[in-house]
């Protein structure tokens, strides 16, 4: 079985520099690629029925855009280039769930992208680079 790699991919710049540095690294080991675009949902138990009811039809809406938006673009330019490439659009934490992506594929890495922001919010809560690279189960890698 090939090697995976996960990609982090959220539709941005630095994404998809990430994504390009994972295809020509899946290229050299070998190995296949999961492209994993994060939603972030909280589910919340105090909504009504017909909140919940609501919830789930932009719910499938998000999930079309997503695929529609992010994830067709990218099966379409790396379609026939030598990788296999799955990919995963999840509800969740971004760490979590890339995390959880990681693990259950059985990954050598976790590649994303560095946004380059430095706002107060990034230096306050810190970033998903940065926080990915430090609880990380597999090797890391942040593509600038």
């Amino acid at each position: 079985m090939p090697d995976t790699i996960v990609v982090a991919c959220d539709g941005s710049d630095a994404s998809a520099r990430a994504l390009d540095f994972a295809h020509a690294r899946a290229k050299q080991i070998g190995g296949d690629l999961l492209v994993v675009h994060v939603l972030e949902w909280s589910p919340y138990s105090f909504l009504t029925p017909d909140e919940i009811a609501e919830r789930h039809v932009r719910r499938k809406e998000e999930l079309a855009r997503a695929d529609a938006a992010i994830i067709g673009p990218i099966i379409a330019k790396y379609k026939d280039k030598g990788v296999k490439i799955e990919t995963a659009v999840k509800y969740g934490h971004v760490i979590d769930t890339l995390i959880d992506a990681a693990t259950t594929a059985n990954a050598v890495e976790i590649i994303s992208g560095r946004t380059g922001n430095s706002g107060v919010m990034t230096r306050v809560f810190g970033s998903v680079a940065g926080t990915l690279a430090q609880v990380s189960p597999v090797p890391c890698t942040i593509v600038p």
